[in-house]
């Protein structure tokens, strides 16, 4: 049985725009650790070991707030099916703010010694938890409020708050870099993005406050047909697009954090530490991911969820290849080409569709629960553990980049098997709980 297609009017565009704003600045805050695990923290909270090692062991605790991120979900889907989606959005991105601003006040291993690092990799858990949170929630809000017929131009907006958030996280991250010179930011600068979170917390506050959750949610609250146990629900009720939407996130996962956390490494490791050809990249790609992030989620309404998804599962793996010729040349317009390659027309294609697919793949009392259980998963198999998995197999190719390609053509194949089984749910409306 069908809902009603969307609320009309003014408050699908502010509810878009209002999770764009919160989703930017929760993945600021998460996105400054990926930018620091590749270009300081390896020296700062893990010198005693070698430069390889230490890589390692920064990739190693940047997994585990990866590993955290399913734990939010798991407590967001609960709370989210139950009291309500707002409420689980705010507390996550106070929970997100407060952890970062500390991470910007955290001794270094040259001060307390072990205790930094473990202190460290502890705030990145706490990031994880929050962010594992965040994302279900915005997007599903924003989908459940949008009109049908446009709810993947709508949940797109809850999507650029990740290239936004990378573009603010690594342009502050350049610009406090360049004004400050390598030494002083190694010294003490680099806290200085994460001290910022503060003011973006109170900006997210104040527009995270003023939201309401979707009319049809809240007459599902008000009649008590809220699910009880809603995890446990969707495991039994719904097992096949948890697993479905864990496969999709893969490929589209997996692509981000190679291109713009390993990626950072690698190109370190063959131009040098001071070259900025990677951030420059990243601030580039996330620029122009904003609109194209935006068209490609209007273009699944208009052709479907899964045509667009398998376009760029199947040229994400070439499109990685070139990156990796890229930084061989050295030249830093063809490793910023590789990377806007990638990320524009093959990465957006399948992160714009996200929110209304994966919301569409669920009904509405469990939908907090599937949508955040199967992303989250996806995210810890393919995001958490890729870096890590990528510097190894680099190591194991004697520096060549050739298993890691081959490691994420597996990835790939398994994001296509998942959209090939996947229903397509562009042109259907939203489905009630119950008949």
């Amino acid at each position: 049985m069908s809902v009603s297609p969307g609320v009309q009017g003014p408050i699908p565009r502010r509810v878009a725009v209002a999770s764009a704003i919160g989703t930017t600045i929760e993945w600021y805050d998460f996105y400054l650790y990926a930018t620091a695990s590749a270009l300081v923290f390896s020296r700062l909270f893990f010198p005693s070991v070698d430069p390889a090692t230490g890589t390692l062991a920064a990739f190693a605790a940047f997994a585990a707030g990866f590993g955290a991120r399913p734990l939010g979900a798991v407590v967001a889907g609960h709370l989210g099916d139950r009291v309500g989606r707002k409420s689980v959005l705010v507390g996550a991105l106070l929970l997100m703010g407060g952890a970062t601003t500390l991470i910007g006040v955290l001794p270094t291993y040259g001060s307390i010694g072990v205790l930094a690092p473990v202190l460290l990799v502890v705030l990145r858990t706490l990031q994880g938890i929050a962010v594992g949170a965040e994302w279900g929630g915005a997007a599903i809000l924003t989908v459940e409020h949008a009109p049908h017929g446009r709810r993947g131009w709508f949940g797109a907006f809850t999507q650029i708050g990740s290239p936004a958030g990378m573009l603010l996280a690594t342009g502050v991250f350049w610009l406090v870099r360049v004004s400050a010179g390598n030494e002083a930011f190694l010294a003490w600068a680099w806290r200085i993005p994460f001290l910022l979170s503060v003011v973006l917390v109170g900006v997210g506050l104040a527009v995270r406050l003023r939201l309401h959750d979707a009319p049809e949610f809240q007459r599902l609250r008000s009649r008590g047909e809220v699910a009880r146990l809603p995890v446990l629900d969707v495991l039994r009720a719904a097992p096949g697009p948890v697993l479905l939407t864990t496969g999709l996130r893969l490929s589209q996962i997996g692509l981000y954090v190679l291109l713009t956390t390993y990626g950072l490494t690698y190109i370190a490791n063959n131009l040098g530490a001071d070259s900025d050809a990677g951030l420059i990249a990243v601030v580039v790609s996330s620029a122009l991911s904003i609109p194209t992030t935006l068209l490609w989620g209007r273009l699944t309404d208009r052709f479907g969820r899964k045509r667009p998804y398998l376009f760029g599962a199947v040229g994400a793996v070439g499109a990685l290849a070139l990156f990796f010729l890229a930084v061989d040349t050295g030249s830093t317009v063809l490793i910023v080409a590789s990377v806007v390659l990638a990320t524009s027309l093959f990465f957006d294609a399948m992160a714009a569709g996200q929110p209304a697919w994966f919301s569409e793949l669920f009904p509405l009392h469990l939908r907090y629960s599937g949508v955040s259980l199967g992303y989250q998963v996806g995210s810890v198999i393919a995001g958490g553990l890729t870096p890590l998995i990528a510097a190894a197999l680099v190591l194991l190719g004697d520096g060549r980049p050739w298993w890691v390609l081959a490691y994420y053509g597996g990835l790939a194949v398994l994001t296509i098997t998942a959209a090939l089984l996947a229903r397509e749910t562009a042109f259907a409306e939203l489905d009630r709980p119950r008949p």
